[in-house]
């Protein structure tokens, strides 16, 4: 393998042009650039602040094997990589001046180019998350069922959502700041949310689901208030969207899980949802 292999661009027509056709063609896998190229093909520089993104795929007798993305100011988010292709991927980027804080990819691909990162650069890699990826078999509704209903959120429903999703990102160790000012820019902004009511109309959990992209629809993020857990009000929201995905035409619907939490794993598995792949971020020291 050459480097030359890679071929990098920050032209996200010309890299989608050329490689929008290998991520789609496994959407569930793909899941996430598939959204990311998305929202910055369609928002530009509003979608995740000002600065270049580095866009590489990498091409053999004409076909793309791989590609990876870098956000400014960010880590470096690849697909399946061979222990050799991520060796010479951290080798192109090192020549091109890049210093990288972490990297995302599958737990194989993320576990090699750390190590070759490593070897080139003496950086120490740390597992920040381990994260299983699912993705919808055969949807199966929990036994029993909460009371309650479904509801889309609207307009009217803004800042009681901007404060769950500042609850959940909290929960989840993310440092965000969500507020009228800052809402377009975080990565909840893009979704569609809906609200499990109960019988008298409390919201009580919700589910927010990225927009239909390559046949995909991730659904994220899921989350239920702490006194209101163990209910079923995650499972009831979770069978809501899954379903309405499916009637939208979504072919694939996918999710992912932190691989420390056995409550959410096991609780998604029971509603049909299937281990697809393992995708690891390491940080460089």
């Amino acid at each position: 393998m050459h480097p030359d292999d890679w071929h990098l661009t920050d032209d996200i027509d010309d890299f989608l042009a050329h490689a929008g056709e290998f991520l789609r063609s496994r959407p569930a896998h793909h899941t996430t650039p598939l959204s990311v190229t998305d929202k910055l093909r369609t928002l530009g520089e509003a979608a995740y602040g000002p600065g270049t993104t580095l866009f590489g795929r990498l091409e053999r007798d004409g076909d793309v094997r791989a590609t990876f993305y870098r956000l400014p100011g960010r880590g470096l988010s690849v697909t399946a990589l061979t222990p050799e292709e991520a060796d010479h991927l951290a080798g192109r980027l090192l020549d091109l001046g890049h210093s990288l804080p972490y990297v995302t990819a599958d737990e194989d691909t993320a576990t090699a180019f750390a190590a070759a990162w490593r070897r080139r650069t003496g950086a120490t890699p740390a597992l920040r998350v381990r994260l299983h990826l699912y993705r919808l078999g055969t949807l199966t509704p929990p036994e029993p069922f909460p009371a309650g209903r479904g509801r889309v959120v609207g307009e009217q429903d803004h800042e009681h959502l901007m404060g769950w999703c500042r609850e959940f990102a909290a929960d989840v160790g993310e440092d965000v700041t969500i507020d009228a000012s800052t809402w377009a820019g975080t990565r909840f902004a893009e979704k569609s949310y809906t609200y499990w009511e109960t019988p008298d109309g409390a919201p009580v959990s919700m589910a927010g689901v990225n927009p239909l992209v390559g046949g995909q629809v991730r659904v994220d993020p899921v989350y239920t208030p702490a006194h209101l857990r163990g209910r079923g009000y995650a499972a009831a929201v979770t069978v809501e969207v899954s379903r309405a995905a499916l009637a939208a035409g979504a072919r694939e619907v996918v999710l992912y899980t932190n691989a420390a939490n056995p409550t959410s794993n096991a609780l998604y598995q029971r509603l049909g949802y299937v281990h697809l792949t393992d995708v690891a971020v390491y940080d460089f020291g």
